[in-house]
């Protein structure tokens, strides 16, 4: 094969340093932008925070500063020295040292009598302050071996409680069967100890069920119900035949069998209303009220506001602190210099700059697309999820030329703060549905209308799935009733079925 040299002239995209650090930085989310910007500023020293815009840069002569810093610092460090040592050798100082202390001291007297503690004295307000200030979460495990100290038990009870508790779960249920924890004192048993019987395992376990919260320990949602019904006092109305149901009859009650229900226990249908609301008044997960989760606070990107009838829309400044470069370390930098030392300082300039330049294009993109956003969703911003319209990746890409790829990360992890709350820029995008009179609307505002019928469905006789599609072909949507039990499924709404009520 013979070898040739030939010309071809074409476009290709090179991925350089620049614009992969452009696109990484583009796709982050706050909290990862803020430890992004924090490591850059503490790895180049070229990099520093403009925390005034009026602020003057620093002299270009850097090294004048640090000589006058240093000359400075020396002549302040000079003046201490000597005051010190000039108080340390003057006889007044010492004659006033000795005078403070008293030769002889009466047997009766005490210490703060004649000098003032050093150590402040804390009132009810400081020692209520410490104990605000301290973050660390109780979990339900501590709450259980808390109450357990308190109460009387025999070492091996005291034992099989331990073991017990942390089997509980964080809604209060016993995910360990006794079984299991009877095996386990077996396997553990030796000559010097007694052996434990699978009764005195339950028997404790009786005992832990009377700890805070009611109906903690349980093995199932049966026993947690009855658990804290028994917990109620004798004399409240319904109890005993709240008992029985849960005991008896949890499975008709979970799948709304009302008539099978009132047959089983002999109850007519007011009567049923009144131990059903009895029984709705009964936490279901106990320990959830003692393991609370940490609250998580988002940090919006973008500010939307009303301005003389007009949606604005603004960066949250916040987020990102505002960088420049360091004019004096820049100062430095000699290009007829070849040394290490200034290629040093020339590499992380240049990095400062394309730091900083790629900053200002992520800021100037997500402006750009939120801007998009709110111009195309003002309706939702007004009306709410009924006014939102359909939107897909596509129609703000090529409203603001760009790739639908570049969109998508703009679009991740970011949040827009509105009037109406704060929402990830995703969920402003959704699919459409096809109309009666030819048009398309948002599958968001369809949920959104059937959120509103659920809400105002009449608890006796709940609204089927092929009931609200019949409702929104009235209103001109066309949706299908599968699509109805997609959209409603989401959103965590059960079937009617499982939505019917007495009460």
């Amino acid at each position: 094969m013979k070898q040739a040299l030939h010309l071809k002239i074409g476009q290709q995209l090179t991925m350089t340093p620049q614009l992969q650090q452009a696109i990484r930085l583009l796709q982050l989310s706050t909290l990862d932008l803020q430890q992004e910007i924090q490591e850059a500023l503490e790895s180049n020293p070229m990099l520093d925070v403009s925390e005034d815009d009026n602020t003057p840069d620093a002299p270009s002569n850097e090294q004048e500063n640090i000589e006058s810093h240093q000359s400075a610092a020396a002549d302040e460090l000079e003046k201490k020295t000597s005051a010190e040592q000039d108080f340390d050798d003057s006889p007044a100082a010492e004659d006033n040292w000795n005078e403070s202390i008293p030769e002889e001291l009466s047997t009766d007297s005490n210490w703060e009598d004649t000098y003032q503690s050093s150590t402040p004295t804390l009132s009810k307000d400081d020692l209520d302050s410490f104990e605000s200030n301290d973050t660390a979460e109780e979990t339900l495990q501590d709450h259980l071996h808390w109450q357990l100290n308190l109460t009387p038990m025999s070492d091996l009870d005291r034992l099989i409680a331990t073991n017990i508790i942390d089997g509980i779960n964080p809604d209060g249920y016993l995910t360990v069967p006794l079984e299991e924890i009877h095996e386990h004192f077996l396997e553990q048993n030796s000559e010097d100890n007694e052996e434990v019987e699978l009764d005195e395992i339950e028997a404790v376990l009786h005992r832990l069920q009377q700890f805070d919260p009611a109906g903690i320990a349980c093995r199932d949602l049966s026993e947690c119900l009855a658990i804290q019904l028994r917990q109620l006092p004798s004399d409240t109305q319904w109890r005993a035949e709240a008992i029985k149901v849960v005991n008896q009859y949890i499975k008709l009650l979970g799948t709304h069998d009302y008539r099978q229900l009132m047959r089983k226990t002999r109850l007519k249908e007011p009567q049923l209303q009144q131990v059903i609301q009895l029984i709705q008044s009964l936490n279901p997960k106990p320990g959830a009220s003692i393991s609370q989760t940490a609250a998580e606070y988002v940090i919006p990107d973008v500010l939307v506001t009303k301005q003389r009838g007009v949606w604005t829309v603004n960066l949250n400044p916040e987020v990102s602190p505002k960088l420049r470069i360091n004019s004096g370390y820049a100062g430095l930098v000699k290009r007829a210099d070849n040394s290490s030392d200034n290629t040093y300082l020339k590499n992380h300039l240049q990095e400062a700059r394309w730091f900083i330049k790629s900053l200002q294009s992520r800021n100037e993109t997500l402006l750009k697309v939120s801007n998009e956003i709110v111009k195309r969703q003002s309706g939702f911003l007004d009306h709410g999820e009924e006014g939102m319209k359909p939107m897909v990746l596509h129609d703000i890409a090529e409203a603001v030329e760009m790739h639908e790829s570049t969109i998508s990360r703009v679009t991740t992890q970011k949040f827009m703060h509105t009037p109406r709350g704060i929402f990830e820029l995703k969920y402003f995008f959704s699919s459409h549905v096809s109309t009666a009179t030819g048009g398309a609307a948002s599958s968001t505002a369809i949920r959104a209308l059937i959120k509103k019928m659920v809400a105002a469905e009449n608890t006796a006789k709940p609204l089927s799935d092929n009931k609200i599609a019949q409702f929104l072909d009235e209103q001109g949507f066309k949706v299908a009733r599968r699509t109805i039990a997609k959209y409603r499924e989401a959103m965590g709404i059960p079937p009617s079925n499982e939505r019917k009520r007495l009460v």
